[in-house]
């Protein structure tokens, strides 16, 4: 009988580039290309090699500097001769369509930015129409200015008017332009049966949103891979898909829960992150209104991340960026059961940094600076949850009451 080999399907392996700037020193430049790896992974690639440069800025042409990119050039023949082929080259910002041109014609392997990663992570969870609809228009918003390097095989022959004035003949246009006018073309229109489609989904939300009763509507919000999930999953008792990868959720949930006597609805909703695509925020519209009508912002933040004050005025830039900055928040500093921080020797002189602050050093220093409006918990490990609970109910019932003066009859306690 003939036996079948299955071979193991290997990951394509990736190559990380970063640039170290006045703006971004070494160390940010470290934690930009770990996540840049976290991203990495959640796509699907193995990271086996890191290049940084220091530069002012980058190069209009290449990115990084002309012997840098000879040095990545060389890198990836030699694994290439070791029978170690390099997948691609993924750059921590976006580049225009002439970078990435004039980068593919040197190092002849795929070259993919941050927003062309993210991206392609967003349409693997994109698991309902909606989301593959925003996800979609996303994409091509992205592509549209880029059309031009996928056609440098058509390059136009001819050009001008023919009239005698013009550099070319009547003619002599070559089919590169015509392919080129004929996707945009394309493009354009599916973007605009994309933005119709929204904009139908964008009127079906509102409407279940207007039928949701006089409850007050809570969101968690908060970076991608806080926790947001398993929180929601834990008070409200549902079944929302949680992983230890970036933007595991892209779809709102909305539901509805109830502390004592106090009935309020629970969303979550997708993660923000670095560098978060414009096009994505645009596209994203629909979901983010969820955000933008909520009554109360649950913010989670992730205390064990070494770099979380940043991810913290990420997303509040990010909300205020979508109009949503102003609205009642309180802040949930989550994984605490995974805070760690390095003790200082005795005779250790040196000032002490936050790295060296204990949990509860922390706690009071947040608590002060936040006038108590923050709770500290483990979502994992379940930990002060019934601590959030409470100060999650004195929120919400302060906010209802201000909402809806005539319905207090909730909260009358006949115990």
């Amino acid at each position: 009988m003939k036996e079948f080999v299955i071979s193991e399907v290997k990951a394509e392996t990736a190559i990380l580039v970063g640039l170290i700037t006045q703006e971004q020193n070494e160390a940010k430049t470290k934690e930009y290309l770990d996540e840049l790896e976290f991203l990495a992974d959640t796509a699907g690639a193995v990271t086996v090699k890191r290049f940084t440069q220091k530069v002012n800025g980058p190069s209009q042409t290449t990115y990084v500097g002309k012997g840098k990119l000879e040095e990545i050039r060389d890198f990836i023949k030699a694994e290439e001769e070791a029978e170690r082929e390099i997948g691609m080259v993924i750059f921590d910002d976006e580049l225009s369509a002439k970078q990435i041109r004039n980068i593919e014609a040197e190092l002849k392997v795929k070259i993919l930015d941050r927003t062309t990663l993210i991206l392609d992570i967003f349409a693997m969870r994109a698991q309902t129409a909606n989301a593959k609809t925003q996800v979609e228009l996303a994409q091509y918003r992205y592509m549209l200015p880029r059309l031009q390097r996928l056609w440098t095989h058509l390059e136009r022959q001819g050009g001008g008017s023919g009239s005698g004035g013009g550099k070319g003949s009547v003619g002599l246009r070559g089919p590169g332009e015509t392919q080129l006018e004929m996707d945009r073309r394309i493009i354009l229109h599916r973007i605009t049966l994309l933005k119709q489609r929204l904009a139908e989904i964008d009127k079906q939300k509102t409407t279940q949103r207007q039928n949701r009763g006089r409850l007050i509507r809570v969101a968690l919000v908060g970076y991608t891979n806080v926790g947001k999930s398993t929180l929601m999953n834990l008070l409200a008792k549902s079944d929302v898909f949680a992983e230890n990868k970036l933007f595991a959720t892209l779809d709102t949930t909305v539901r509805k829960m109830t502390i004592d006597n106090l009935p309020f609805l629970l969303s979550d909703t997708v993660g923000f992150i670095r560098k978060l695509p414009t096009d994505l925020v645009d596209s994203f519209k629909s979901t983010l209104d969820e955000v933008r009508e909520a009554d109360l912002l649950l913010h989670v933040v992730d205390i064990s991340h070494p770099d979380f004050e940043e991810q913290l005025q990420v997303v509040e830039k990010t909300l205020a960026d979508i109009g949503a900055g102003s609205k009642p928040s309180m802040i949930i500093f989550n994984k605490i059961d995974a805070y760690t921080y390095v003790q200082k020797d005795a005779d250790d002189l040196t000032q002490r940094t936050r790295e060296n602050w204990t949990l509860e050093e922390m706690e009071e220093t947040w608590m002060a600076k936040l006038n108590n409006d923050c709770v500290f918990v483990s979502a994992k490990q379940k930990t002060n949850i019934e601590q959030m609970r409470k100060v999650l109910y004195q929120r919400v019932r302060q906010l209802h009451v201000q909402k809806y003066p005539y319905n207090d009859f909730l909260y009358q306690d006949y115990e």
